[in-house]
């Protein structure tokens, strides 16, 4: 395990080979309940706070992607950049047992990519199936990943993520071989579990958003990963504030490329 990680208490050990071997087989592991209710509380007062401050504007530093062009997503409530948006949202992005998964993944070799919430409103959140790269690459190589921090329950009804468990392994993007992208798929699976849990997936594990059936948003924040060669969605270097610079030690500045 890189010194970094290690500085940050993460451990091979913190994973069995059972979930190793899950991980990689299936492109996606649960991780069970990580935030306590307390913390979820909390971290749900904040966002609301920050929903109300920002506005129309809520989401906007995504804009300022080094990869791909920015377009606001019907449908969905946004904030971006939550490293810089408060030492409560630490959580997301230093758990020792989130981050020895993602460096499973990635090798070790990661850093933060961008760390956003996305809440799937009555009636939206339907999305196409996907991965997080523009291109297929050869299973083993793998250049994202992703964790999803589940603040309500996930359930069938609000708009669960689905996941097509081994498509990561595929030398294909859906797009290229599926008649319909945002049609069911046969192998699909959905993230049905309870506020707190952590999936852990490969983000070229095919998945997508389903539509929320309920009267109430399916809320989430994303711990997205790279590699360290490779750009991030949110350019940290770009965005960080010397409070939150001060906060954090030098592992965790590494982690985030700052």
């Amino acid at each position: 395990m890189k010194d970094y990680l290690v500085q940050l208490g993460v451990g091979p050990e913190l994973l069995s080979k059972d979930e190793k071997e899950f991980l990689d087989q299936n492109g996606y592991l649960n991780l069970g309940k990580v935030l306590p209710d307390d913390t979820i509380h909390a971290v749900l007062d904040k966002i609301n706070e920050l929903m109300a401050l920002e506005g129309e504007l809520a989401g906007e530093e995504l804009a300022e992607s080094s990869r791909i062009k920015f377009t606001r997503e019907a449908g969905v409530n946004r904030l971006a950049d939550l490293v810089n948006k408060g030492s409560i949202f630490d959580v997301f992005y230093t758990t020792p047992r989130v981050l020895v998964a993602i460096a499973h993944v990635l090798a070790g070799d990661m850093k933060l990519s961008s760390l956003n919430y996305r809440a799937a409103l009555p009636g939206e959140g339907l999305q196409k199936l996907h991965v997080d790269w523009e291109t297929s690459v050869p299973a083993g190589e793998f250049k994202v990943c992703n964790a999803i921090w589940l603040l309500d329950d996930f359930t069938r009804e609000n708009g669960s993520t689905r996941l097509v468990p081994g498509s990561q392994n595929r030398q294909h993007l859906p797009g290229e071989v599926l008649n319909d992208p945002m049609a069911p798929h046969p192998d699909e699976i959905l993230v049905e579990a309870p506020a707190g849990t952590v999936v852990v997936f490969n983000s070229h594990t095919w998945h997508g958003g389903t539509k929320n059936q309920t009267d109430k948003p399916r809320r989430a924040i994303h711990s997205y990963f790279c590699q360290r060669n490779q750009p991030q969605q949110t350019v940290q270097s770009r965005f960080i504030t010397k409070p939150t610079r001060d906060r954090l030690n030098a592992a965790t500045q590494y982690l985030l490329d700052v």
